[in-house]
């Protein structure tokens, strides 16, 4: 059964046409990605799908008493609400009635004529609040936050940082357990951990979903089919992003074998044309006009296509042998610890990744290599022939600042003419190859999707001269084609790329090697791509689990504490505490068991071992509850023996 029927569906904007009688259906359990080029309108297609927005034509029919929940690209929160209160709000009919019966259970602690109404009441919402999943709402939405790295449940949400308020609405998103989830980027501020995480949650999840993510390994593993957003239109490929890949290949082939016959029957149709004798005009004319409609729908084939972004970059010069060197760096805020005496180097021509947790330092690390963030010791080196240029998320604050009360033109410089590749372009020109129509370069940059203001930062960037790129996230919001053309630039680019993104297909195609930030100051180097180093680190941990383990089996029994010897006539009788004491023992001895079963199988998970604490914390909880088992044993048999020799 559908979840969602989408029919005859028409939206746009001004003069400009979104979509053009589309329709799609969405099946229950059904797993949906969408991909097409910024501004195609996969944004406006969720918020219509999730009631936020109208269309101009169609239909858009959710089932009956199904339940959707949208995560934007820019989440909002109520005012004044604290992180925990802002995430608690994915189930607002379980927070209410936990809330009402806290209410209820205070009023009845004092006299109140109401007494039995309240009683009443409070009965009512006790079978509500079991109905609806039970009591420790609040515990599961702070484990929640907690998976995804937000901590500080009490801080105001109006004082977030973008990446933070991203992480919390998902959150909030997640703990709905809606009908149809609608996610639109919501990898982007994950570290690589986390998303992996994600990618296990929404598999398991019960739930239709719609997604949009730059994230072609999340892609791959999620979703069952993708949409591809085009041209107004809503095609469906079966399976996922590897197969999408595949058919559009076949389809290009098969366009490619087409234009050439195409061409092939015009070149025919204007040679007969040219050599035809006089007396046949009327049928010359006829040929020339078939001819004429040939070349016709082969520019209409052509102007269908997608226009591709043409990226390149201003040159600085040949590096030198120095390029970038760091040599016992170290960096704390307070008694946190960001990075302990860093020492690597920067070889011409290497792309390095930074990877781990957020919060771990990496952009601490960027601000302190531009100058921004002095060092608490060691020393950062640039060489004499280096030129450096950094992109950042384009915030009113970054680096790369784009002022949203100026034109697109504007914005990138204003300059009429720009040197990139060693060619003198109009800037006209230039933003053309950056997909920005003339028309759409007077635009204001706060009229521009999320996607589309990357793309003008990046155009911004690549018109410095500069040998290394410092680039921090650049794949947040970007879609698929430009992050295929980004990644094409900077695999031939000549100077030096250091970036921090957590966009492994991003990493596996450009890196050549990665800095890795464990945390606790612990940054380390790896030759090689994501993909390398996530295999060698799930290794690396099963290894040290399995000598755990190991040590754990060969470790001796302690032997069993010795007792006195009771004195000839000292034997005690049982008191009746003592007694009932006896009489609950199995029931104690068969809960604490269950519950070590529950932990051992909780530890034969690999997935525990993704986090290093967590699984400590595990391995600790599983030895307290055998100890506990133990312990019952012992004062069992103690109260066994008592009761046999009285």
């Amino acid at each position: 059964m559908n979840v969602l029927n989408i029919s005859g569906l028409w939206k746009g904007y001004g003069g400009r046409s979104l979509f053009e009688g589309v329709s799609a259906n969405i099946g229950d359990g059904e797993k949906i990605g969408f991909i097409g080029v910024n501004g195609s309108g996969k944004s406006t297609l969720f918020r219509i799908a999730a009631g936020l927005e109208s269309q101009d034509a169609g239909e858009v029919a959710l089932r009956r008493g199904a339940c959707v929940r949208y995560l934007a690209q820019e989440p909002e929160f109520s005012p004044g609400q604290s992180i925990r209160a802002a995430a608690a709000e994915g189930r607002p009919d379980r927070l209410q009635a936990l809330a009402e019966y806290d209410v209820i259970a205070r009023r009845l602690a004092v006299a109140s004529p109401d007494h039995d109404r309240l009683l009443h009441r409070q009965a009512e919402l006790a079978a509500t609040i079991e109905r609806l999943g039970g009591w420790d709402w609040m515990h599961r939405v702070e484990a929640m936050l907690t998976r995804l790295g937000v901590s500080g449940w009490d801080r105001p949400v109006a004082g977030l940082s973008g990446g933070e308020a991203k992480r919390v609405a998902l959150a909030r998103t997640l703990l709905a357990e809606p009908d149809l989830l609608l996610l639109d980027e919501p990898t982007n501020h994950l570290d690589a951990d986390t998303v992996l995480w994600l990618e296990e949650y929404l598999i398991e999840f019960r739930g239709a979903l719609m997604l949009v993510t730059h994230d072609r390994y999340f892609l791959d593993r999620v979703v069952d089919r993708i949409v591809e957003v085009a041209r107004g239109e809503l095609t469906p490929y079966p399976g996922g992003y590897t197969e999408y890949l595949e058919a559009q290949a076949e389809r290009a082939e098969r366009q490619a074998l087409l234009d050439a016959r195409r061409r092939k029957l015009i070149a025919q149709e204007l040679e007969w044309a040219k050599r035809s004798p006089p007396a046949r005009t009327g049928k010359q004319r006829a040929r020339s006009k078939r001819a004429q409609a040939l070349a016709e729908e082969s520019r209409a084939c052509r102007a269908r296509q997608t226009r591709e972004l043409v990226l390149q970059t201003a040159s600085a010069g040949r590096l030198g042998r120095t390029v970038l060197e760091l040599e016992g760096v170290s960096k704390s805020f307070g008694e946190r610890v960001l990075i302990r005496d860093l020492s690597t180097r920067l070889r011409a021509g290497e792309r390095v990744g930074s990877i781990g947790p957020n919060g771990a330092g990496k952009t601490t690390l960027v601000r302190m290599i531009m100058g921004e963030v002095p060092a608490d010791r060691g020393a950062i080196r640039i060489g004499g022939n280096s030129r450096l240029a950094c992109f950042d998320q384009p915030t009113p604050a970054g680096r790369g600042a784009l002022s949203p009360e100026q034109s697109v033109y504007d914005a990138v410089g204003g300059k009429d003419w720009v040197e990139v590749g060693g060619r003198r372009l109009h800037l006209r020109t230039y933003l053309e190859d950056f997909l920005f129509p003339v028309a759409q370069q007077q635009q204001l940059v706060s009229s521009l999707s999320g996607g589309e203001r990357n793309r003008l930062a990046l155009a911004k960037l690549f018109l410095q001269p500069a040998n290394i790129l410092v680039l921090d996230e650049p794949t947040n919001d970007l879609d698929i084609v430009t992050l295929q053309v980004l990644e094409a630039a900077l695999a031939d680019y000549r100077g030096c790329v250091l970036m921090v993104t957590h966009d492994r297909f991003f990493l596996d195609k450009i890196a050549t090697a990665l800095l890795v930030f464990e945390g606790d100051g612990v940054v380390h180097r790896h030759e090689g791509g994501f993909e390398l180093y996530r295999v060698l680190r799930e290794r690396r941990d099963a290894e040290q689990a399995a000598a755990e383990q190991e040590v754990a089996r060969r470790r001796p029994a302690k032997p069993p504490a010795a007792r006195p010897a009771p004195e000839v006539g000292a034997a005690r009788k049982l008191t009746w505490k003592e007694q009932r004491e006896r009489e609950g023992m199995e029931q104690l001895i068969v809960a604490a068991e269950a519950e070590r079963e529950r932990l051992a199988a909780r530890l034969l998970d690999p997935g525990l071992y993704q986090d290093r604490a967590e699984a400590a914390r595990a391995s600790a909880d599983f030895e307290a509850a055998e100890a506990a088992v133990e312990a019952l044993y012992a004062r069992w048999a103690e109260l066994e023996e008592r009761a046999a020799s009285s």
